[in-house]
């Protein structure tokens, strides 16, 4: 009886595992085809780009302008934009969640990740860093109130 258990099991272990290699597999392609279809979309021309990247230096001005804390379920979040020359250029987390342990390791690892994503985007409209949802949700809810007092 143990045995047709653990064969069970065993089987069971081996389908999940090709299926969420399959899945892993036609997801990334997904990424890849979009990729390539906002690649090809954004070289489209050239003068559209050139006022694309002018537009976008001159969005903000300069400083350094600190969003309003945001609350979530394990704690305030808020973070200053620097400004040089209409591109953000750091982003300073002053306040985040680090009370115990769990708090301190998801921030650690998402933090870095939400600043760099950030100065890439030269926006709050990141990606989320699995796991690290609720810091998501403050990171940009604070980063977007800094930016808005930049462009204003």
């Amino acid at each position: 009886m143990k045995k047709i258990i653990q064969s069970c099991l065993a089987l069971i272990i081996t389908v999940a595992i090709i299926i969420d290699g399959v899945l892993l597999f036609f997801r990334n392609r997904n990424v890849t085809a979009q990729s390539t279809t906002q690649t090809s979309t954004s070289s489209s021309s050239s003068s559209q780009k050139v006022a694309a990247s002018s537009s976008a230096r001159q969005k903000y001005q300069n400083g350094s302008y600190t969003g309003k804390a945001t609350a979530t379920q394990w704690g305030d979040v808020q973070v200053q934009a620097v400004i040089k020359n209409g591109k953000i250029t750091a982003v300073n987390v002053l306040e985040y969640p680090n009370e115990n342990g769990h708090d301190k390791e998801i921030n650690a690892q998402a933090l870095p990740t939400y600043k760099a994503e950030a100065l890439k985007k030269q926006s709050a409209k990141i990606q989320l860093v699995s796991g690290a949802s609720e810091t998501y949700k403050g990171f940009t809810g604070s980063l977007q109130n800094a930016l808005d007092q930049a462009e204003g």
